[in-house]
């Protein structure tokens, strides 16, 4: 047993900025501990791999959903990162905060310090921004942002058609106005992934103050009383434990967070009885609030073979991987969703509610993203904002039986009637005459799907989720909230929650950027209330 002044559990997006900025301070001794493995494949640094990476049980822990009623007893999965750097390690890298009143919605709900104001400086900490003007963005941050490093015929063809029909261009979205159509920016550098384990991480392995686990699996929490003081764990295939001068710090996702918890004792009273979890403090949030961005893809034959589809196969991927090795350049330098679109789904709405997401591509559904052999395009839309809500329970007391995912992603009848608002503006787009020398026909849903309810039932039997779980230990004040302000689990002492699954709501966008903020918005609070502890 050692004893640590900070454990960390899990080494995703916020894990490794927390990493990264507690051993700053040479005085603070940090151990991390990561379930996955240190993976060191190329793919993990080409953008494109994306497809190969998730549902890859290598990279990928494959979560899947409990039969959800609300999409046809459907089953779908969830993926999140299995290796050193999670789910930020193996993502789309599109980079998106979200829209200033979402955080200031955050400080209303009983969270201040959290407002656009007392956020963007941590964004802009993060933030290394390349080519990319304005107040709002960082410079001297650790992840490079930047635009694609290729434009695309044919998206520019579908942001001309996006302006014809009257949208605005908006070449940053993430300036605090979102509203409007253009290129993703992306996490990358000189066409490579830019990661938090690449360079929060990669800076904090050179220290002496941080020790580094891997493939080691913590099963729960130590408890003194209502005191955490440290983690059980499994390593090099023994049981070990550490304790915590100060705070265990859980950063496992929205999926496994709530799980370590109530693994623990953490969590409702009734969902740990029926696990035969002792229970240590009743926390009845555990869990509850998981939301994710459901989302409806709609595909087109294109005429001409200039997609992604015939660029990854054959002759035109021999030329795609010589162009990558010798200019970090073409297909392999892209995310696979290229543009990007913010718009209202009526005039009455005061700011955008719906996310588009255009690749230049075709593929199958699910997490694999399997290309189309023909051409072909996609056109990807959610609302932003999804009211429908689930929860993630445990199933039993083994920390290796996966929990039970219960997402109910097409809940809320807003929800619906926003996505086929989406559907029909995702038509319109397309059928532009900017775009009739590329389009061929509409893949599905189909010219026979037509009515709002044929629209529905597409969306129920096809749409998917788009990889944003959060909010399953929301920050809050109320009787159902997980954590504080200051992201200390209510009710106990010694111990934190810091990633996605504290938002208290969903942001208006992907939402690894606003996990990165989480990392280093928490970090600092963890070394305030060092210092003024210290002070005492």
């Amino acid at each position: 047993m050692k004893t640590y002044d900070y454990i960390i559990v899990g080494a995703g997006a916020a894990g490794c900025v927390l990493a990264g900025r507690l051993t700053e301070d040479p005085s603070i001794s940090v151990l991390l501990l990561e379930s996955g493995r240190e993976r060191h494949s190329p793919l993990l640094s080409i953008p494109a791999a994306e497809t190969v990476l998730m549902g890859n049980p290598k990279y990928d822990w494959c979560f899947e959903t409990d039969a959800d009623p609300t999409v046809e007893g459907r089953s779908m999965r969830i993926p999140r990162g299995r290796l050193l750097g999670g789910s930020n390690a193996i993502n789309g890298m599109l980079y998106v905060r979200g829209q200033k009143e979402d955080y200031d919605d955050w400080a209303a709900l009983g969270n201040p310090g959290w407002a656009w104001a007392d956020v963007l400086p941590y964004f802009k900490s993060l933030e290394q921004a390349v080519e990319i003007g304005g107040a709002s963005r960082g410079r001297d941050g650790l992840i490079s942002i930047g635009l694609p490093r290729d434009r695309d015929e044919l998206c520019d063809a579908f942001l001309k058609a996006a302006v014809k029909a009257g949208y605005p261009e908006n070449p940053d979205y993430n300036s605090g106005d979102q509203e409007g159509f253009g290129y993703y920016q992306v996490n990358h550098k000189d066409g490579r992934r830019s990661s938090a384990a690449g360079t929060y991480l990669k800076a904090a392995r050179r220290r002496p103050n941080l020790t580094l686990l891997t493939e080691a699996h913590v099963g729960r929490l130590r408890f003194e009383g209502k005191r955490c003081i440290g983690v059980d764990f499994r390593h090099g295939g023994q049981s070990q434990w550490a304790t915590s001068r100060h705070d265990v710090i859980v950063s496992a996702g929205a999926v496994q967070s709530p799980q370590l918890l109530e693994l623990s004792g953490i969590g409702s009273a009734s969902v740990l009885s029926d696990s035969g979890v002792p229970l240590v403090h009743h926390l009845p949030g555990v869990g509850e609030n998981f939301q994710d961005h459901f989302a409806a893809r709609l595909r087109w034959r294109v005429r001409r073979p200039i997609t992604f589809n015939e660029r990854s196969r054959g002759f035109g991927l021999v030329r795609e991987v010589a162009t990558y090795a010798r200019k970090r350049h073409g297909l392999l330098s892209l995310p696979i969703a290229l543009g990007h679109g913010f718009v209202r789904s009526t005039d009455e709405e005061q700011r955008p509610d719906l996310q588009f997401h255009f690749a230049p591509a075709s593929y199958g559904e699910g997490s694999s993203r399997r290309l189309d052999t023909s051409p072909g395009m996609t056109l990807g839309v959610y609302p932003l904002r999804p009211e429908s809500k689930g929860s993630i329970h445990i199933r039993s007391r083994d920390p290796l039986t996966a929990p039970a995912i219960r997402p109910r992603f097409f809940d809320s009848e807003l929800d619906r009637t926003k996505l086929v608002a989406g559907m029909r503006i995702a038509r319109k787009l397309i059928e532009s005459p900017s775009l009739d020398p590329y389009r061929e026909y509409e893949l599905v849903p189909g010219r026979d799907v037509q009515t709002d309810e044929e629209l529905l039932a597409y969306a129920r039997a096809h749409g998917d989720t788009s990889y944003h779980p959060i909010g399953t230990c929301r920050m809050g004040s109320d009787e159902g909230a997980v954590v504080d302000k200051r992201l200390r689990v209510r009710g106990v002492q010694g111990l934190r929650v810091i990633d996605a699954s504290v938002m208290p709501a969903m942001v208006s966008g992907n939402t690894n950027a606003a996990s990165l903020m989480i990392g280093e918005k928490g970090a600092a609070m963890v070394l305030e209330d060092l210092v003024d502890g210290r002070a005492t």
